[in-house]
């Protein structure tokens, strides 16, 4: 980190700068900075501001999308270690046991979202995020050596425990670095790679399942064992490579974090954080959109979490055999990286959430129709396609939806843990409507998932309508809208 002396007042602006709207006092040793309030707008050069963001990028996107996908293939591997022994094991075929053992995950997941978010704050994200990869690499770990059903559903309450402060934590971390049309490309980079890293989870399970009863464990003992090591290890090195908020960083240059807090002050007025206090979250929380955006992402997450914990079940059911079941599981995923990328990129480039929101919904509830009443094991096995297709894009696109249309550290605390907890309600809700009776088709299912994908389609469109309403009395003078005057809803 730069250690210059503070420049006086007749020194030439910087070279990033070509007409500096933002004052600013020189940023200390620990990037102590106060950004003025009057700032309507920073103006650099296009060239350094795209180095900058660059740098950013390769920081930060790759290594939390990989650990995103450690996440990922942590808490849905139970579908390729059952039909890889456990469920024989375990007796899970016994009532709804499997349904259960993928439920339990869910409620301590979802009650620790917004404790977390707070958390992270006062801990900084290098040790907040430390302690919960490492907590739930510990969980999968002992998931090797359950020897019953009940001590499974243990483990895998721990491992929710640990995983409720991640997701919410990168979302957040995300979107203060980036102006709000730049945001959900990034969100994608981040998904995307970890979806396509967990499409693949299915061959390495399958590879690790043939090591077969070795060291006095059956095979699909050996999935946890090894991932959840990895995963302790992958803990460690966040502790050394995370990022952190854009006013704490370490890996920029005084002056690069001058630029990106400029930005984000010109661009929504909270470059710096404002204290989180109850009286706030109470407030805060009180805001509808908050709990749309939640029901919305809970929508999303149902057919993603229905894809990842019953894909090699659905394809046993079609007469794969475990082989075919496991490998046939990855290529849904190549294909939502690339559309999930593709109406990332369009939704920013459009300055649009709503409506691409919308036809990825359509693709999804044409999916579930293909995968549910699909004649031909090829026709539904396209359908698997589909339905990953849609809700991999949609899960970004809601997350760049909720962070656009709010302003304030502390909402965007809030509204990340809201919005994130309500996709575990997703998650319960897809272990809950597969069930074990309705094998192989799972059609109740299939209409669960599609009612909830009418249910987002209709909260967009109140959503849009109110949104174009206020943002009308605001060009009239007549609203001030989220508290800051001269910001827009994003439709």
């Amino acid at each position: 980190m730069s250690t210059d002396s503070k420049p006086d007042d007749s020194q030439q602006p910087s070279m990033l700068e070509t007409d500096a709207g933002v004052d600013s006092e020189k940023l200390s040793g620990t990037l102590d900075v106060e950004v003025s309030s009057v700032a309507l707008d920073a103006h650099y050069d296009p060239q350094a501001v795209a180095r900058v963001l660059r740098k950013i990028d390769w920081r930060m996107l790759p290594l939390l999308g990989f650990v995103y996908s450690i996440s990922l293939i942590d808490r849905t591997n139970l579908g390729v270690a059952r039909i890889s022994g456990m469920g024989m094991d375990l007796n899970l075929n016994i009532g709804e046991r499997y349904s259960i053992a993928s439920m339990v995950y869910f409620p301590p997941y979802i009650l620790l979202e917004i404790p977390g978010n707070i958390v992270l704050r006062w801990l900084g994200a290098r040790s907040w995020i430390t302690i919960c990869v490492v907590g739930w690499g510990a969980a999968q770990t002992g998931m090797a050596f359950v020897p019953s059903w009940g001590l499974l559903c243990l483990t895998r309450v721990l491992l929710g425990a640990f995983e409720a402060g991640f997701f919410p934590a990168m979302a957040f971390i995300i979107t203060t670095w980036y102006k709000r049309h730049e945001v959900q490309k990034r969100l994608a980079i981040f998904y995307l790679t970890a979806i396509s890293l967990t499409g693949f989870s299915s061959i390495l399970a399958y590879a690790l399942q043939l090591i077969g009863d070795r060291g006095g464990l059956r095979g699909w003992r050996w999935i946890f064992l090894l991932e959840g090591l990895m995963t302790i290890a992958l803990g460690l090195l966040t502790w050394f490579f995370i990022p952190d908020f854009p006013d704490k960083n370490t890996f920029l240059s005084k002056e690069e974090t001058k630029l990106v807090l400029d930005r984000i002050e010109a661009d929504r007025r909270d470059s710096l954080p404002d204290p989180i206090t109850l009286r706030k979250v109470l407030k805060h929380l009180c805001d509808p959109f908050l709990w749309s955006c939640g029901f919305m992402f809970m929508s999303s997450t149902m057919p993603a979490y229905t894809i990842a914990f019953f894909t090699s079940i659905l394809l046993s059911g079609m007469g794969f055999g475990t082989r075919d079941s496991l490998l046939l599981g990855a290529p849904p995923y190549v294909a939502a990286a690339i559309s999930c990328y593709f109406f990332a990129w369009i939704s920013d480039k459009t300055n649009r959430r709503a409506i691409w929101i919308f036809l990825q919904s359509l693709i999804t509830i044409t999916g579930l129709m293909v995968t549910g009443y699909g004649k031909l094991n090829g026709v539904r096995y396209f359908g698997l396609f589909l339905i990953n297709m849609g809700a991999s894009g949609c899960i970004p696109g809601i997350l760049a939806y909720n962070a656009n249309n709010i302003v304030s550290h502390s909402k965007r605390s809030v509204s990340t843990a809201l919005v994130v907890a309500f996709g575990g309600v997703g998650g319960i809700f897809s272990t809950l409507v597969f069930r074990q009776k309705d094998y192989p088709d799972y059609i109740p299912g299939i209409w669960a998932t599609m009612a909830c994908q009418f249910f987002m389609v209709l909260l967009l469109a109140i959503n849009t309508f109110v949104f174009q309403r206020r943002n009308k009395l605001a060009a009239q003078g007549k609203r001030v809208n989220e508290e800051t005057p001269g910001f827009y809803y994003t439709l």
